[in-house]
């Protein structure tokens, strides 16, 4: 890993099959230990059952309010300053509940690469 600092860019943001918009904060191979994403969800969209591969997860909730499913565990409701921790392999999948958009970081480790994610709905 290099010291760095990457700045904002929201004009890659980018829609993601889940079902979500994804904009990558940190992900490259020089850092292999984690990733992190802003993911916006928009009001009235549930993203798809998925798990990832040998890679873990974390939801920071930093605007907006929803509901989480994680495995057999009842939904449960999420506001700004909740984590939700996702084990490798475990299906999840995040509703946006509110008016506005729900937005999270997520944050992978080790890193998130298109490879490791397996879309459950299909």
């Amino acid at each position: 890993m290099k010291a760095s600092v990457r700045q904002f860019d929201a004009k890659k943001e980018y829609h993601f099959a889940e079902g979500c918009f994804i904009t990558e904060l940190s992900n490259s191979a020089d850092d292999p230990g984690v990733s992190i994403a802003r993911a916006r969800v928009a009001p009235g969209t549930t993203t798809r059952w998925h798990r990832l591969r040998g890679t873990s997860e974390r939801y920071v909730i930093i605007e907006g309010q929803g509901f989480v499913e994680i495995d057999s565990l009842p939904a449960q409701e999420v506001n700004v300053g909740d984590v939700v921790t996702i084990p490798p392999e475990v299906r999840q999948r995040i509703a946006n509940a509110g008016p506005g958009d729900l937005v999270f970081l997520a944050i992978c480790a080790p890193r998130f690469r298109a490879g490791i994610y397996e879309d459950m709905d299909s």
